[in-house]
């Protein structure tokens, strides 16, 4: 019987003052199942002390916003912290990152395949940022969506990529960080879009989007967005690194067998239920403490998010999409199924449950 680790609002705040304001803080949701007024896509959020912390890109460049509230960000002044004077071109996904006190955010640009990583960094949240520097990933193919995490004491970079010059198929690859800056060693796939309910919208078919978080038992998770963003089937998804798993590893990686957070029946994990409010929600944020996973929440409290959606009875367009305030919490007990691969078939273990 799987078991429940998700706590009501008023349980979660006798747990721990601090996890208490975080929750009083993402309070105020406006009308329409915590659709904000911000239309855009690709939320990257983080909490510095009583500060929400976003950015988005605006064209050709990045703007930075802070607020009391995940809420609060739509009406907040979005300050321009860096702007394409060298003609980069399209400006996907910022992520911002806090690493030893100072602000790192990744974001990808380019023209068509000569998509790449770059990074700027700041010591303040919205000002002074240097210029962009192209990450030097591992066999330099394109790539998008990328973020920074530290887990076991070792900062890992994970991004969206092609395996060749050719847009067959998005995977999912992490590589080794010497510092913010500077990656080392090899790339390794973790995952490709190669299940059924990651097949439904594709040419190419999209693993993307990925976000890192650890999970009560310490173990990493990365949750990422299956099938086109362009399609109301866009959906979250996780992978689960077995317990005492190295993460270059493919086989030590368990998938989820279905979407976690989605609008569509079909595609959804057995026990999981597709969304009321939304269509496609996907390219989210875990709201951490400075971003950092080790500030996981614990079992039971709900903890704040932050996802990309298209509200149900609107014509599902990259235009239309809004950013959401949402929560989640962790679902104990869980496991995940494969088959026809190295190592044991299933692994048992916390998963995660989104609310609109």
């Amino acid at each position: 019987m799987r078991l429940s680790r998700c706590l009501s609002g008023a349980a979660a705040f006798v747990l721990s003052g601090v996890l208490a304001a975080a929750m009083s803080l993402t309070s105020a949701e406006p009308a329409r199942a915590g659709q904000t007024g911000l239309r855009a896509a690709d939320p990257s959020v983080l909490r510095v002390g009583g500060t929400y912390v976003s950015v988005q890109s605006t064209g050709g460049g990045i703007a930075v916003r802070q607020a009391a509230s995940t809420a609060g960000l739509a009406s907040a002044p979005a300050r321009q912290v860096w702007s394409d004077t060298r003609g980069l071109g399209e400006v996907w996904a910022p992520e911002i990152v806090r690493d030893g006190g100072r602000y790192y955010i990744y974001f990808s640009a380019g023209r068509g395949p000569a998509h790449r990583m770059y990074v700027i960094s700041s010591a303040g949240p919205d000002s002074g940022y240097t210029a962009e520097t192209k990450l030097a990933l591992p066999d330099d193919k394109w790539a998008i969506d990328g973020t920074l995490f530290t887990f076991n004491g070792q900062r890992w970079f994970v991004w969206s990529g092609w395996a060749g010059d050719t847009n067959v198929e998005q995977n999912l690859y992490i590589a080794r960080m010497s510092s913010p800056t500077t990656p080392t060693g090899a790339r390794y796939v973790i995952s490709q879009p190669r299940e059924s309910w990651e097949r439904v919208v594709g040419n190419p078919f999209i693993n993307e989007a990925p976000e890192a978080i650890r999970d009560p038992n310490g173990q990493l998770h990365i949750v990422y967005s299956a099938n086109g963003s362009w399609s109301g089937q866009y959906c979250l998804a996780d992978l689960r690194l077995r317990a005492g798993g190295d993460p270059t590893h493919v086989w030590d990686w368990y998938k989820s067998n279905g979407c976690l957070f989605g609008s569509n029946s079909g595609t959804m994990m057995p026990g999981w239920d597709p969304t009321l409010h939304v269509d496609g929600p996907g390219h989210h944020s875990f709201v951490l403490l400075d971003g950092d996973i080790g500030t996981s929440p614990p079992a039971g409290p709900r903890f704040p998010l932050m996802f990309h959606a298209v509200a149900k009875g609107t014509p599902y367009t990259w235009e239309n999409r809004y950013w959401y305030t949402g929560t989640f919490c962790w679902w104990g007990n869980t496991t995940y199924r494969r088959a026809n691969v190295p190592g044991p078939n299933t692994d048992t273990g916390w998963s995660l449950k989104f609310f609109e």
